[in-house]
């Protein structure tokens, strides 16, 4: 089995989306910022935000679970100790349509 090819850094995809678009590196840097931002901003009031023809982002509120002794799944007949965890929110990512058809 071959191994994965590695991702793109955050300097190569700035240089990339540099040189594609035009814009200057700087610039290029305070437009993601400023995507960061509205993203932050969205989610926090709406819980959702979507990058058209990319990705939806999704808040999730999970809820507390309780500690205990709960069966081991990796050794089956045991039962080990599970620390309760609180209340959280988790931002989940699912690809568009237009993502998926063009990877497939």
């Amino acid at each position: 089995m071959a191994a994965a090819a590695k991702p793109a850094t955050k300097s190569e995809i700035l240089k990339s989306l540099a040189e594609s678009t035009g814009l200057s590196k700087k610039e290029v840097v305070s437009v993601l910022d400023a995507l960061h931002g509205l993203i932050k901003k969205e989610l926090g009031k709406k819980g959702v935000f979507s990058i058209p023809g990319l990705v939806r982002l999704k808040v999730i509120k999970k809820p507390a679970t309780k500690g205990g002794m709960r069966p081991n799944p990796f050794r089956p007949g045991e039962m080990m100790q599970v620390k309760p965890k609180p209340a959280r929110k988790v931002v989940k990512a699912a690809p568009l349509k237009a993502l998926k058809d063009a990877v497939a």
